[in-house]
């Protein structure tokens, strides 16, 4: 019988909350901090184009479990739409397929926008990593696919219209649901005002919870870690960049349980919710004893039921 090998990496868990910069795709991100941090294993919380910069959130260790949280969470972005040519890949990566010699006033930008928010049907980019038939769409065009993607509800809690630098350009700053695709926006607007357009920049500055304060430059993890004498003086300078693994579960009860009742917990058990102020019922909960976390779950009846047991 073949024995199971070791797992490769330490078994450090918690939050990069990363400043990608741009020309930096979001997997070689996630590649970089997982072998920074010697982590066993690593993800992300939403995709950011290789041309985006901003915040990227990454998971590494056991805070993989709790990506889903992040990734329903609001984001904010401030982009730049050049007006006069809508392109292959809304953005500009592709090649030019419409153009136009007329540009939009602010006037008319501020009229428009009362259109694109709340709920709202989108349909995302060609060059995107929507699955049609089972293929990316982005692999599709690639081939030349002529590919046909039906548009999607996505919610728009605000779009803003933030300045008018010149007439070819005007800077936004929107805040959206998942799987609103901001190149789908300016080329929206640019087809509704006539004139044509796509993303000149774009940059992600908050994907709930987290904030821009929170914000780590890559340059910076790399200054601390070129610093480093040795392995273990790397991680020593580079682990007081990480939130804690709850950081991402904002929002959602917490409840606070002894040594014995975390135990059972941990072998999935459900347990007794004890306490004055206890809910009897949560369709989501976390646990936690000696402030860390234990489970995810569910109290029912007044007993937490794990979903997802954590090991830190």
């Amino acid at each position: 019988m073949a024995r199971r090998g070791k797992k490769k990496g330490r078994p450090v868990s918690g939050w990069l909350v990363l400043d990608k910069p741009a020309g930096m795709g979001s997997t070689e991100a996630v590649s970089k901090a997982k072998w920074l941090f010697g982590a066993q294993k690593a993800g992300h919380a939403g995709t950011l184009d290789p041309l985006a910069s901003g915040m990227l959130p990454i998971a590494l260790g056991e805070a993989t479990k709790t990506v889903p949280y992040v990734m329903e969470g609001a984001k904010v972005y401030r982009f730049t739409v050049a007006w006069g040519e809508e392109r292959t890949t809304d953005d500009l990566e592709g090649p030019v397929v419409e153009s136009s010699e007329k540009r939009p006033t602010e006037a008319d930008i501020r009229a428009l926008l009362p259109r694109y928010t709340g709920l709202v049907m989108q349909k995302p980019p060609q060059f995107s990593a929507i699955k049609i038939g089972g293929e990316r769409a982005y692999d599709l065009a690639r081939e030349g696919e002529a590919i046909e993607i039906p548009a999607r509800e996505v919610e728009i809690g605000r779009l803003d219209l933030v300045s008018v630098p010149e007439p070819g350009n005007a800077v936004f700053e929107v805040e959206c649901g998942k799987g609103t695709y901001v190149r789908s926006i300016a080329r929206d607007m640019g087809r509704d005002l006539g004139c044509y357009g796509h993303v000149a920049e774009l940059r992600r500055t908050e994907v709930y919870p987290f904030e821009t304060a929170q914000l780590v430059p890559l340059k910076e993890l790399d200054d601390a870690a070129s610093e480093a004498e040795d392995q273990d003086a790397r991680f020593a300078a580079l682990d007081p960049y990480l939130l804690d693994t709850a950081a991402a579960l904002d929002g959602v009860p917490e409840i606070g349980l002894s040594d014995d009742a975390a135990a059972r917990l941990r072998l999935g058990n459900s347990v007794i919710v004890r306490g004055r102020d206890a809910p009897v019922e949560a369709p989501e909960a976390w646990a936690s004893a000696r402030g860390r976390l234990v489970a995810i779950g569910m109290v029912e009846a007044g007993m937490f039921k794990p979903k997802r047991v954590f090991s830190i």
